[in-house]
């Protein structure tokens, strides 16, 4: 279950359900159970709108009333900032994820007035498929959604506002997703698979990584981890002028680019990480001789109002501040921006941030929701351009190499743990692709 729908295509899915009243009654249900499960019996008010979420709210009051909670049902508009604030709980049943205006000043004041609060599909003001706040959105400690979760569930700030997130079934059969056909996912190993190494294989069959190393090595450096601990075959640090590094097992080469262009076997490079002010002029060159290109870090300021200079790059990695530098402000709708840059650059963009976005240029896009915040850490999306290319440099495609990339990322900083540094995800990646991996029987072969 881990496509996203926007609110439209849910009220398509909806449609092509049909029997809507079955549908709000197994969406109340599934309401008062999930708070039944959570919350002891206490007085509740349901704040109702005017559409199917208010219907949701009054099927779940009939059922906690049936349990022997002490239930009030209230219209938006006939409810006041005393009763909500006198109420043990609020169910936010207002409006749904597709509100399409601003929430009023009054609907603001009573939803600023309750204590605790259960949100019905979203809290009343969040925008389902951007994650943004219409005016005011509340703060829910519990968010009841159905079928399937949509982008706006995992996109901040909506995601913060959410707090817990359920997802139930209420009997809509998965075979309206062939006809929706969405194109938006929650990013994990459902997506992607990692590629098997065969048995017979050696270092060039499982891929050659070159890094371009600039002014500051440290960052190439950590590309360099990134790709090995990631499986690539063969990585090597592409320096402007010798110098030892401290790894055992990482290839420095001090030759001209274009010299080191030359090998065929060069295919998977990483332009951008530490390497200064001639990010823009190799990340071309690259791009002329026809490489698979992962772009990072200063090969994106190169292309400051220029995102034409990314085409021919496989995968772009900016954080906002780089992705604001190339194409302009992101504004409220982080996903919309990340497809926009993807078409226009040819490239998978993956955007960086606690809600980080994947998009493929045919309109694919993934929500990762595993990265822990002391991820905001120095070099860490060094280790990601090195991971990613990694992947390429084994066959994924570019799309599901960056989806796995991210993923595994996130999750050697969950295991890794608060205290983080960059350095230290290598370290883990092992491990964890080990869990992903086909397994490897002798007597197969």
């Amino acid at each position: 279950m881990n496509e996203l729908l926007t609110p439209a295509e849910m009220g398509r899915a909806d449609a092509l359900a049909g029997n809507a009243q079955a549908l709000m009654d197994a969406a109340g249900r599934a309401v008062a159970r999930a708070i039944m499960q959570r919350y002891a019996p206490c007085s509740t008010l349901v704040l109702a709108g005017p559409g199917n979420n208010g219907g949701d709210g009054h099927v779940a009051a009939d059922y906690l009333r049936q349990a022997g909670w002490a239930v009030t049902v209230r219209a938006w508009n006939k409810a006041s900032v005393a009763e909500v604030a006198r109420a043990g709980l609020v169910i936010d049943a207002i409006f749904g994820a597709g509100l399409a205006r601003d929430v009023s000043p009054e609907v603001a004041a009573l939803l600023r007035a309750a204590k605790r609060l259960v949100a019905i599909d979203v809290p009343s003001g969040l925008d389902g498929a951007t994650g943004a706040v219409r005016g005011y959105a509340p703060q829910a400690e519990l968010t009841v959604t159905f079928f399937r979760a949509k982008p706006g569930h995992y996109l901040y700030p909506g995601r913060g506002l959410c707090g817990e997130l359920v997802l139930r079934d209420i009997g809509l059969p998965g075979s309206v997703l062939a006809q929706i056909n969405p194109q938006t996912w929650v990013n994990g190993p459902a997506l992607w698979h990692l590629p098997a190494r065969a048995p017979t294989g050696h270092k060039y069959s499982a891929g050659d990584v070159s890094v371009l190393c600039g002014n500051m090595p440290g960052a190439a450096r950590l590309a360099c981890a990134g790709a090995r601990r990631a499986g690539a075959g063969m990585v090597t640090l592409a320096a402007d002028a010798p110098f030892l590094p401290p790894e055992a097992g990482l290839i420095v080469r001090a030759e001209p680019l274009e010299v080191l262009l030359q090998d065929a076997r060069r295919k998977i490079w990483v332009c951008g990480p530490g390497l200064g002010p001639l990010a823009g002029h190799k990340l071309a060159r690259l791009i002329a001789a026809g490489r698979i290109i992962v772009a990072d870090a200063d090969a994106l300021t190169a292309c400051a109002g220029a995102p034409e200079k990314l085409r021919g790059a496989a995968v772009i990695t900016p954080h906002e501040g780089e992705f604001s530098r190339v194409f302009g402000s992101l504004r409220h709708d982080r996903l919309s921006a990340a497809r926009a840059a993807a078409r226009a650059t040819g490239a998978v963009a993956v955007l960086k941030g606690a809600d980080t976005i994947i998009a493929a240029p045919d309109g694919r896009a993934a929500i990762n929701a595993n990265a822990p915040p002391y991820l905001a850490s120095g070099g860490t999306g060094d280790v990601l351009a090195g991971i990613i290319a990694a992947l390429l440099a084994q066959e994924m495609p570019a799309f599901e190499a960056a989806c796995a990339a991210v993923w595994l990322h996130g999750a050697a900083a969950l295991k890794v743990g608060p205290g983080l540094l960059a350095e230290d995800i290598p370290a883990v990646l092992g491990p964890l692709m080990a869990r992903l991996r086909p397994p490897f029987n002798p007597a197969d072969y």
